[in-house]
């Protein structure tokens, strides 16, 4: 006797070709996957000294841009020798007649000792000016030491050696002094005597001088590193596979050196703010009346005795400014190398 055995058949199961696929156990979880840029943007947002860092150099790079606009709100320049025009202003002794250098709902930071301008609004260009050749001495110093560095260690030999004893001598080299003693001479050969020398060919030595002297540090830098990155397997299997010695540089060794150019440039700019007041304050940069930090302060230390509050505006912004843009860079440091972060 034979004994029937039902026949089932198990469903069909549908699937949806649109429907996105069943997530893989085997994934990397969290941010894993993610671009380096992103996780180092992630690790930057959780440092709260960074970002407030960032926020308060923001905030500078802003008044320096709208510079003229808030003074046209304000309704003052920094040019105007208010403290002549209105006698009742200043006293005998070319002070402030108000207490705290003459701080009133007129004259928000008070008026200069002697001359009697605006000190708010002097603050405002001097800012302007001194971040405008910081950044500008930045931007060609970091052009500048990236070429250089880049192409000495790539070619090695000769240009190598050569470039490596033109850096020695520049970092050795004092430049400050240079700057002193040549700035003068320099001057004379650009401009008659009688003439007063142009506001733009301060602006554009300071800026020459200081990116002349400036880019040997990040160049030689940059310059070690490409010397170690050339002998790693990724750049010999590309020049295996005949790609051109441009092309080996813009797309194998330039994405590995942007960490260290970064945080190059966030330390450099805040010691070209530094130098170019430190000039201003010796007279061989920007002169009274073009505004400037270095200005303010070598001003301020003429009239601490009578008027601290004059010398006290630019001294503590700068030093805000400057330890602000310090902690932004070692917060980037940071962000882009874990590895370094103590």
């Amino acid at each position: 006797m034979t004994i029937p055995i039902p026949h089932t058949t198990a469903p069909l199961e549908v699937v949806d070709a649109k429907a996105p696929p069943a997530p893989d156990p085997s994934a990397p979880k969290g941010g894993e996957g993610r671009s380096p840029g992103k996780l180092a943007w992630r690790r930057f947002k959780r440092d709260r000294t960074g970002m407030f860092s960032a926020y308060v150099v923001i905030a500078f790079f802003v008044v320096a841009l709208c510079a003229p606009l808030i003074a046209k709100l304000y309704g003052k320049d920094p040019y105007t020798t208010y403290g002549q025009n209105d006698t009742s202003l200043l006293d005998d002794f070319g002070s402030p007649v108000l207490p705290n250098g003459g701080i009133s709902s007129d004259f928000w930071f008070g008026i200069e000792p002697g001359l009697g301008r605006d000190v708010f609004t002097f603050l405002l260009y001097a800012i302007r000016n001194s971040l405008l050749i910081a950044a500008a001495t930045t931007l060609l110093v970091t052009a500048i030491g990236i070429a250089v560095g880049i192409t000495a260690g790539y070619l090695g030999g000769k240009t190598d050696y050569l470039v490596g004893r033109v850096i020695d001598i520049l970092l050795a080299f004092p430049s400050t002094l240079f700057f002193i003693a040549f700035w003068p001479v320099m001057i004379s050969i650009l401009v008659s005597p009688e003439e007063n020398t142009p506001v733009w060919l301060t602006v554009v030595s300071l800026i020459s001088v200081m990116t002349a002297f400036g880019w040997a540090s990040i160049a030689r830098l940059l310059r070690g590193e490409v010397l170690a990155l050339r002998e790693r397997e990724f750049i010999e299997a590309a020049k295996v596979t005949g790609a051109s010695p441009t092309r080996i540089i813009f797309k194998e060794l330039l994405p590995n050196l942007w960490t260290p150019i970064l945080i190059q440039a966030t330390l450099a700019l805040p010691a070209y703010v530094t130098a170019e007041a430190g000039l201003a304050f010796l007279g061989v940069g920007l002169t009274s009346p073009t505004p400037d930090w270095g200005v303010m302060i070598q001003r301020g230390s003429d009239v601490y005795q009578s008027d601290i509050t004059f010398m006290l505006f630019p001294g503590v912004t700068m030093v805000i400014f400057v330890i602000a843009f310090n902690l932004l860079g070692d917060s980037v440091r940071d962000a882009l190398d874990p590895k370094t972060k103590r």
